[in-house]
């Protein structure tokens, strides 16, 4: 049972790692929710894995009965399904407005909100030697700012 739990936290983990690193907005945010499913396994796992009582404290007693669940890593879980699913809503309505307003997902050729090159009080971008994108992919991404909807 347990190293199930572990090879499914592992999975876990590595599928949302993989969709994070998406370039795509939609897989980006798909990630961060399934890495948030990994991190609630890792601390419902923290807990303990196995049969147990149920955590109630008995008529009389002032603590828990032996061999009963602990409570605090479910309330945790709990309570990061219901942030992480607000947060997920809250990110597809912004992809949405995103997708809207520029017609792309791509993470890559969303350059709306850096400044142009030439703009006469931001510095420049960074060319290819420093870093920066190449000459094609600023290229690339000006004909997405130059249609939006201002």
């Amino acid at each position: 049972m347990t190293w199930t739990l572990v090879a499914a936290i592992w999975a876990t983990l590595f599928a949302g790692i993989t969709l994070l690193l998406s370039r795509d907005l939609l897989r980006a945010i798909l990630g961060s929710m399934i890495l948030g499913s990994a991190v609630n396994l890792m601390i419902f796992a923290a807990g303990r894995v196995g049969p147990s009582g149920p955590a109630i404290v008995p008529y009389g007693t002032q603590a828990l009965a032996e061999g009963s669940a602990n409570p605090l890593p479910q309330a945790l879980v709990l309570t990061a399904i219901v942030i992480g699913l607000a947060l997920a809503c809250f990110a597809f309505v912004l992809i949405q407005g995103i997708v809207t307003a520029t017609g792309t997902a791509d993470s890559t050729r969303l350059r709306i909100a850096e400044p142009l090159p030439d703009h006469p009080y931001y510095p420049p971008h960074p060319g290819p030697d420093d870093g920066g994108p190449s000459p094609a992919a600023t290229e690339a991404a000006r004909p997405v700012a130059a249609e939006a909807p201002r």
